[in-house]
Formats: structure tokens, C-alpha cells, sequence
């Protein structure tokens, strides 16, 4: 059985971003603004669309589920980043780095099932309209939306449990903003190609997967609108799409590059900004997107806010 003369590592520091001492300060209050604004825009969306009627359909229902998504999926590092760029130590225990890892990569998995539902749903209501109100039945969008959350906190177990059982020991410095598996690996003082492989394979069936079945949608989609007559058909048939198909494109093109891979780690620099884009600028464009360039959410917003004003006043007077 091999030995390993060093000190157990019980611990590790978190480098997050370096050489940012002269705009610490900047940086953290920039986070935290793009950080409330995640929270509050994501959560607006998610109740507009669970208190008005009107959005009561299964494109919004997943709309919704996706923003509830990312409301966890942004707790489980950015307060973390927050944090570290306030305090000297940035330290972070070997079961919180295990813990946090877990659950990135649980609701990043689900995410990606999610998006792949909603591309599903797309598909049906452009290029099978009629059988659309029959399948799209409001159990079949719960049960669908349960299996994404299901199969993305099932996905990620085998790695962590391989990772807990590598052992750690000496250098402790993780060379990212947060607990990652590439990482991880490369401070690991015993060979790791299996984890590598491991992550691969199930990095590769859970993004690639699922990206080439949403484009597989979406060639379908773009076949289906284009044989629309009228121009102003085919862009209310296309407009429905276009905000999903933006995340899809900025969600899956970073993580594409950063998990898909046979070696631990590329470019530090290049893992930080990927890192950015899919923890952080992802989840705050979604709002964006979503309600912005979406008349029936903006409307439903009106709504509230007036009914909200309506309501004050009664009781009021």
C-alpha cells in the first residue's frame, strides 16, 4: 500500500481572482450588484409567472423552474466569491469544497435537462401544433420538470464519491474562484486519470448529449418556421424561441469547453473567465432575456404592479 509522507490537507484556500488587490473593492461590489440583480430578477420572474393566470402555459412553466434554478445555482458560489474577496484567509473545509462541488454541478446538470425540456417543448408546439395540447399536459410538465432535478442530483455522485476518496496532501491552494473538479484533481497526490475519465464520460453524455438533442430541435423548428407563408408569422413562430435559444448558446458554449476535456486544466485565466460566464453572467442575462424581450412576462409585471398599487390603496383608504 503506498505511503504518503505529508500532512493531511483538512482544508483548502480558494486564490479566486489574483492580482485584484487595487480593485478588491470594485470587484466585490460589482459582483454583489450583478449577484442582487440575479436574485431579484430571477425570483420576480418565478413569482409573476406562478400568481398570474395568464402564463399558466408549459413554456412559462419552464421558464419559471428555471429561474427558481438559478436562484440556488448562484447561492452555491457567488456568496462564497463574496466573501473570500473580503477576507485574508479564504479558506474553505475539505467538506464544504465537497459539498459545493456537488451541488454546482447538480443544478448545472439539471439545467441542462431543463433547457433540453424546453427545447422538447418548443419543438411540439411549433412542428406538431395539434398534438401539442395533448402531450403538454400540466402532470406531464411537473413530471418532466421533477425528472430534470432528479437525474441532475443523481449525475454528479460517482465523481464526488471518487474525488473524497483521493488523497490530498501538502499544497492546498485551489487555482479557481470555487470548488471544481479540474481543480481539485490537480492537487491530488496520486494519479487521477481515472477521475479524469470518469468525469469525461459523464461530463460528455450529460452536455453533449443534451445540447445535440436541443440543436436537433431546433433544426427542426427553424425547418418547420420556414415553410410559414407569411413573414410576420415566421417571426412570431421564431420569437417564442430566441430567448431560449440564446441561453442555450452563451450556457452551453462555455461549459462545452471547460468540461468536456481530457486534461485537468488548460489556461488558469481561460478557466476563470468560463467560470464567470457560466456561474455568474448566465444566470444574470437570464432575467434579461426573459423578460425584456418578452411582451407576455413584461405585461404580467404591469399587471402586478397595478394590482399591487390597487390593493395598497383600498386598504389604505
Amino acid at each position: 500500500m503506498e505511503q504518503y509522507n505529508h500532512t493531511t490537507v483538512n482544508e483548502f484556500v480558494l486564490l479566486g481572482f489574483p492580482n485584484v488587490d487595487d480593485i478588491q473593492v470594485w470587484l466585490f461590489a460589482l459582483l454583489l450588484l450583478a449577484y442582487l440583480f440575479t436574485i431579484f430578477g430571477n425570483l420576480l420572474i418565478f413569482l409573476v409567472i406562478r400568481f398570474d393566470s395568464a402564463l399558466h402555459t408549459p413554456m412559462y412553466h419552464f421558464v419559471s423552474v428555471l429561474s427558481f434554478l438559478e436562484l440556488w445555482y448562484t447561492a452555491t458560489t457567488i456568496p462564497k466569491m463574496l466573501a473570500n474577496l473580503l477576507s485574508e484567509t479564504k479558506t474553505i473545509s475539505f467538506a464544504g469544497c465537497l459539498l459545493q462541488t456537488y451541488f454546482f454541478h447538480s443544478l448545472g446538470a439539471s439545467e441542462c435537462y431543463l433547457l433540453t425540456a424546453m427545447a422538447y417543448d418548443r419543438y411540439l408546439a411549433i412542428c406538431r401544433p395539434l398534438h401539442y395540447p395533448a402531450i403538454m399536459t400540466p402532470t406531464f410538465c411537473a413530471k418532466m420538470a421533477a425528472s430534470c432535478w432528479t437525474c441532475g442530483f443523481l449525475c454528479p455522485i460517482s465523481e464526488v464519491i471518487l474525488v473524497s476518496k483521493l488523497p490530498f496532501c501538502g499544497y492546498n491552494e485551489i487555482q479557481h474562484i470555487f470548488c471544481d473538479f479540474p481543480p481539485l484533481l490537480s492537487l491530488a497526490c496520486k494519479d487521477t486519470s481515472t477521475n479524469v475519465l470518469v468525469d469525461f464520460a459523464i461530463n460528455t453524455f450529460i452536455i453533449i448529449i443534451t445540447f445535440l438533442f436541443i440543436m436537433a430541435s431546433y433544426g427542426r423548428i427553424i425547418g418547420a418556421v420556414l415553410k410559414i407563408k407569411t413573414a410576420s408569422g415566421r417571426k412570431k413562430a421564431f420569437s417564442t424561441c430566441a430567448s431560449h435559444l440564446i441561453v442555450v448558446l452563451i450556457f452551453f458554449g462555455s461549459i462545452i469547453f471547460m468540461y468536456v476535456r481530457l486534461k485537468k486544466s488548460y489556461s488558469l485565466t481561460l478557466d476563470r473567465t468560463l467560470a464567470v460566464v457560466y456561474s455568474v453572467l448566465t444566470p444574470l442575462v437570464n432575467p434579461v432575456i426573459y423578460s425584456l424581450r418578452n411582451k407576455e412576462i413584461m405585461k404580467a409585471i404591469k399587471r402586478t404592479i397595478l394590482r399591487q398599487g390597487t390593493l395598497a390603496s383600498t386598504i389604505h383608504t
